[in-house]
């Protein structure tokens, strides 16, 4: 039986790949990620719309209809409403999420940006995560975006994921290291 999880993966890389390229040749990257990133934060503001988007109960057309309306009313049109439409149709509304992160990843690369998931104790300031973009500009040589996650349970500290590499400074980790070379010495 095939892995449901790189089955939608699958599915969201086909989309959101057609969806890029279409943008791209429309010159409106921007714009569509602009409009994909708002339709997610209605998705994500919204139980009821988490619920049609993700249950096999709705029908194709009461989702058609459903996004048609909340893209018209959001101003969501052209190309972005076009492609929501078919997502609808499709019925591959659930795969939304996967899709759009999917575009932004196709964005990124598009641009010769990587983003660096980063996880601090506490919140950090503008000039903090820009020192911290400059440092991670210089190891990787592209242009870094950083997403922000807070976890006070760190201590201090900061973990960095960029990719398949990850850096961990948080005093929580140096702790626990030292901790367990102190077990191994009594």
């Amino acid at each position: 039986m095939a892995d449901s999880s790189n089955l939608i993966s699958g599915v969201a890389e086909r989309y959101a790949s057609s969806l890029f390229e279409l943008a791209l040749e429309a010159k409106s990257i921007d714009k569509v990620g602009k409009e994909l990133a708002s339709f997610e934060a209605m998705i994500d503001k919204s139980d009821d719309l988490k619920r049609l988007i993700e249950s096999p109960v709705f029908s194709a057309e009461d989702q058609f209809n459903a996004v048609s309306a909340l893209a018209k009313k959001a101003k969501i049109s052209g190309l972005t409403g076009n492609f929501l439409n078919v997502v609808a149709q499709n019925r591959r509304l659930f795969v939304l999420p996967a899709i759009a992160q999917g575009f932004r990843e196709l964005v990124a690369r598009h641009r010769g940006e990587v983003t660096a998931d980063v996880i601090s104790a506490h919140e950090l300031n503008a000039t903090q995560t820009k020192e911290l973009q400059a440092a991670l500009k210089s190891v990787t040589g592209k242009t870094v975006a950083v997403k922000l996650t807070v976890d006070p349970s760190l201590l201090g500290g900061l973990i960095v994921k960029i990719g398949s590499r990850q850096i961990d400074t948080s005093l929580r980790t140096k702790l626990s290291t030292l901790k367990l070379s102190l077990k191994e010495v009594g």
